[in-house]
This record gives C-alpha cells, sequence and structure tokens, in this order.
C-alpha cells in the first residue's frame, strides 16, 4: 500500500536524515513531505539540501519551507545573514557551502525558491511548518511570515486539547477547515515528548532533531512513528544549535 510520511525538521543533520530514510525503506510510490526546515544546526546543511535534491529525482516529495530556508534562501540570492540567522544556526550553514561552486549554490537557492508555503491533500490534510492566524484557513492568510513563524496554531491546540471534544461548539474555527494538520518547527523537547504529539487534529513532528532529540517520520494513516537515533548522538564532537 501507498504510505505518505510526514517528516520533522532536519536542520542540517544528514546523518539522521539518512538513518531515517533508510529505516522508513520506502517503495516507488510512497509520498514523503518534508515539513521544513532543512538547514541550521549540525555541520551538513549543504549536503542535506544537495541530498535531498537527489532523492527527490527517485522518490515522491513534496517540500515545505521553513524559516531556516527563508533565512538560507535570502543569503543564497543576496548575500544577505542577519544577526538573528546567524546566531541560530546560520554561521554553520555559510560555512557548509565553502565548498560548493557558484552553479551549485544557484541550483540551491532555485530548490528554496521552489518550495511551497503549506501543501493540502485530497483529504482536506494540512501540511505546513508552522501554523496560520487566520480563522478562514491558510488561503486568507494575512502574513506569509506565519506559515513558517506563528506557534499560536500549536498552542491554541495544546491548551484547548484539554478542554474540546471533537465537533463541540467551541471547537476553534482554525481547525475546522481541516481533517488533520501536521507542522514542525517548535521542538516536542519543550514538552519533554522525543515523539511526535497529537492535539486535537494538529499532529507537531519536530521531535527536536535539532538539539537533543531524533529527527522524525510519521505515517499519517496509521500513526506508526519512525526515528533516527538522536541525532546529537550522531554528531557527538558538535553542539547544535541554539533554540529558536
Amino acid at each position: 500500500m501507498k504510505r505518505t510520511l510526514a517528516i520533522g525538521d532536519i536542520h542540517g543533520g544528514l546523518k539522521g536524515l539518512k538513518q531515517l530514510l533508510a529505516r522508513i525503506d520506502s517503495k516507488e510510490d510512497d509520498q514523503l513531505i518534508f515539513l521544513g526546515d532543512y538547514v541550521d544546526g549540525w555541520s551538513e546543511s549543504a549536503q542535506v539540501i544537495q541530498y535531498l535534491m537527489e532523492f527527490s529525482k527517485r522518490q515522491e516529495c513534496i517540500f515545505i519551507k521553513g524559516n531556516h530556508d527563508v533565512w538560507c534562501e535570502d543569503w543564497l540570492r543576496e548575500e544577505k545573514a542577519p544577526a538573528v540567522w546567524q546566531q541560530h544556526g546560520g554561521k554553520g550553514t555559510i560555512a557548509s557551502y565553502k565548498d560548493f561552486s557558484k552553479s551549485e549554490k544557484k541550483a540551491h537557492l532555485k530548490f528554496f525558491e521552489a518550495m511551497p508555503l503549506f501543501h493540502i491533500d485530497d483529504q482536506d490534510r494540512l501540511f505546513i511548518h508552522a501554523g496560520f492566524t487566520s480563522m478562514h484557513g491558510v488561503a486568507h492568510e494575512t502574513y506569509e511570515e506565519n506559515f513558517y513563524f506563528d506557534r499560536t496554531l500549536w498552542e491554541m491546540a495544546l491548551v484547548a486539547d484539554r478542554f474540546v471534544q471533537k465537533n463541540a461548539f467551541n471547537y476553534p474555527n482554525r481547525l475546522k477547515h481541516y481533517h488533520e494538520i501536521f507542522i514542525g518547527h517548535t521542538p516536542t523537547l519543550n514538552f519533554n515528548e522525543t515523539e511526535p504529539m497529537k492535539a486535537l487534529n494538529v499532529w507537531n513532528v519536530d521531535t527536536g532533531a535539532a538539539f537533543t532529540g531524533p529527527l522524525s517520520a510519521i505515517d499519517i494513516d496509521s500513526k506508526t512513528v519512525i526515528q533516527s537515533d538522536t541525532v546529537q548522538s550522531l554528531y557527538p564532537y558538535e553542539k547544535g544549535r541554539n533554540k529558536n
């Protein structure tokens, strides 16, 4: 049977990515939906992008754009390196590109530029890096930045999950537009969890691969979780990135 798997934030951890994909053991008709933040963290950000570009030639993939990807894209296009980016992994990402040619960097830029900000499948399941704020869904979002920076969607789902039953009158309007929502951006480590978390119809698949957690994938139908080892253990001489 064809599977669709959502994959959390990679943050330059190529070793974790390769290990996870080997454990997924994807078949030709499987679809992999990556939830963004491919760069900034461990030392192989540019190498992650190169690997994913090659991997997508033989596997159906959708690459959602995250906030760290926006920063890297801007740097590749205009060599902009704002302090906030450098402080949260950008410095290491720039270093990872030292052996890449201009043409290779240009190809990476095109890869970033082609990334959608969200994806909605034929069962009204939304895949997005962070969230959105419009009560009318992503199509009515006023600020594009919310797609890759917003945390209020997840925060709201966490709080409401305690008090709201499915189809209740007070079920949050923002969530009613989609059967399920799959996000990254906010590490589940913040809530002392190392596996994907569910709150109402929102699944958070960022299990903190940038820090002390594993890289995770979830089969969106069966809800089977597949994980790498903790990515930190694969880069024992590195520190990862600062939280943001």
